[in-house]
């Protein structure tokens, strides 16, 4: 029996030294990847960098393609003496700025190794050709070709977002995709599509020898990686409108949205003020002066800004009336300058009295919707305030309001719709009523919305109850954008209800001056442009000028928001800007009996009214 488990044990050991034995002559003779890991002191890696993806708009013209620059990297360990001032010349630094570098190389000489570190980036290749000239001279130094962004159309730097290089937390939070000296988008598309722009890296390996000299390739090149090139991005984005309402933003702080309604495309996502694409190429260089800028322009207002809606939200309101039965298009309400309740008026400008629901989205009567919002709160299918408030909530998020809408593009603000656990922590349960709420009437009080949230809502109107949740990357050959964005999502409110208020929006803009309409100025012959204006209270400065309008009335192509800080009236500054987008979009142009708002629009300045943040 002992004679047996000796044999057995021996057996056992026998096999797992064979099974060890033959891990390591795979490892050692048949896998080279444990040879050739980047660690090995006997090898060099130089890394191929991929080409980025180029950025294309909806019509196929490049947004943001490539350029080469070259980067200079030193190997500490393979320097040898040379001329610091012969190579500072040459690369158009200071000898002190090399001096420096190699001093904090030496220091750091035990980390880096035998690696290559960065010195100096994205050199223009007319510098670099200078160096490639004399290079042999400085043993250690080498250069190594980068692609950096190009810019051929200004089509806004927020829209666009940025590329740079990472850093520690930046390579930490993803898990070994990138090394140091590596770069990745930061911002706006670039960021939101950095998986698919960025590519992978190839490398070429190569021996060195005991006096740390790179001899030859590594299997002649057999073992080195291919760079893959990132994929191409298409977007949605209509470049030429783009740059137009970039050009009409000019000298104003504030935001434009454009949508397709059909699709929920964004057509064009403007942010004043913006960051010029010259920038961006080199945003290091400019980043101070950017992050600096009182008004804040790496701060994307379009979906990160969140403000009352004012009277464009008398729309939601008039349709949940509608759809809850406590309004018909026949309801006629009166006017006395305003809504008044005890001693306390809510106020409005001087109209016709009583209105009926199409009468009052034209004029944008307040009394109106005071009226409109107590009825639906004081409902007595309602058990208390609470359930009529949070009824109310609901229907009003089926717009997309008081969540994010759950676009493709980054850091989208979900905004704030009240509820009652809001009024009962801020009053007390029971301690307030529909009267404590009744500026939520007209879009203001507890009510914040982003541009963005606007656009849909004129977006689903025009589709007559729903909406596409609005994305702005396109499918392409390379890229199947989300399902989602092809589903329709559908209100709460029964759609035969929409072209009662869209009756009323195209009278606010067609009816012709001295009728009442208050988007006259937006009108364009044969667009059949429908809006409503907004007048939003502001309590830093002058109100706030906001417009949403479609068009055509009938098989809309574009839905636009427009949102003016300290702007004044809605028809002032964002109807004129709104309309004229939608006449660029479906004419091409600006006929010449509008030029001069055109002009009017881009040379406005209303920078000295706004205060920054």
């Amino acid at each position: 029996m002992k004679t047996d488990r000796h044999i057995r044990l021996f057996i056992g050991l026998g096999i797992v030294v064979a099974i060890l034995l033959a891990k390591l002559f795979y490892i050692q003779i048949i896998d080279d990847k444990y040879k050739i890991n980047a660690a090995n002191n006997s090898m060099v890696y130089e890394i191929i960098y991929p080409t980025r993806g180029v950025i294309y708009d909806r019509d196929g013209d490049i947004l943001v393609g490539n350029k080469v620059a070259y980067d200079i990297l030193v190997s500490p360990r393979e320097v040898e003496a040379f001329d610091t001032l012969v190579l500072a010349d040459v690369l158009g630094v200071t000898p002190e700025f090399i001096r420096d570098k190699m001093q904090e190389y030496y220091r750091n000489r035990k980390r880096i190794g035998y690696q290559s570190v960065t010195m100096l980036q994205q050199i223009p290749p007319e510098t670099y050709l200078k160096f490639a000239e004399i290079r042999y001279k400085f043993p250690g130094f080498r250069g190594q070709e980068r692609s950096i962004r190009d810019y051929p159309v200004n089509a806004g730097g927020n829209l666009l977002g940025y590329v740079s290089q990472v850093d520690q937390e930046y390579i930490e939070k993803h898990d070994g995709e990138y090394r140091s000296g590596d770069y990745a988008g930061k911002t706006g598309i670039e960021a939101a599509r950095e998986y698919d722009l960025k590519g992978e890296k190839g490398y070429h390996i190569y021996l060195r020898n005991s006096r740390n000299q790179i001899q030859t390739r590594y299997k002649d090149g057999a073992m080195d990686k291919e760079a893959v090139p990132g994929k191409d991005v298409v977007t949605t984005i209509d470049a030429d409108l783009q740059q137009f309402g970039q050009d009409l933003m000019k000298n104003k702080v504030g935001s434009i949205v454009a949508i397709e309604p059909s699709t929920g495309e964004i057509l064009a996502m403007v942010s004043s003020p913006g960051i010029d694409v010259s920038m961006l190429a080199e945003i290091g260089k400019y980043y101070s002066e950017i992050s600096s800028n009182p008004y804040k322009p790496m701060f994307n207002r379009a979906v990160q800004a969140s403000y009352p809606p004012g009277s464009v939200f008398k729309l939601v309101n008039g349709l949940i009336g509608l759809q809850e039965g406590v309004l018909t298009p026949s309801t006629a309400y009166p006017c006395s300058a305003g809504y008044h309740y005890g001693n306390r008026k809510l106020g409005c400008h001087i109209h016709k009295s009583p209105l009926n629901m199409e009468e009052s989205i034209m004029m944008s009567c307040n009394a109106y919707y005071c009226y409109v919002l107590r009825s639906l709160l004081d409902n007595r299918k309602f058990g208390s305030i609470d359930d009529a408030l949070d009824s109310w909530h609901d229907n009003v998020e089926s717009f997309g309001f008081g969540r994010k809408l759950g676009s493709d593009f980054p850091a989208e603000l979900s905004g704030t719709i009240p509820t009652s656990k809001y009024y009962n922590r801020v009053y007390g349960k029971n301690r307030w009523n529909s009267l404590t709420v009744l500026s939520l009437s007209i879009g203001q009080g507890e009510i914040g919305v982003t541009p963005l949230h606007l656009a849909n809502l004129c977006a689903t109107i025009a589709n007559r109850g729903y909406y596409y949740i609005p994305h702005i990357i396109k499918d392409s050959k390379e890229i199947s954008i989300d399902p989602k964005f092809k589903q329709r999502q559908y209100t709460s409110v029964d759609t035969s209800h929409f072209p009662k208020v869209i009756q009323g929006m195209y009278r606010a803009v067609n009816s012709g001056f001295g009728s009442g309409g208050t988007a006259s100025i937006a009108a364009v012959k044969g667009l059949d442009i429908c809006g409503k204006t907004g007048t939003a209270q502001n309590p830093r400065g002058a109100d706030n000028s906001v417009f949403i309008c479609f068009a055509p009335k009938d098989n809309p192509k574009i839905a636009v928001a427009v949102y003016i800080e300290n702007g004044g009236f809605g028809a002032t500054w964002a109807a004129p800007i709104a309309s004229l987008m939608v006449e660029k979009h479906l004419r091409g142009e600006i006929g010449p009996e509008r030029q001069y708002l055109e002009d009017n629009m881009k040379n406005g300045n209303l920078m000295s009214k706004v205060k920054p943040n």
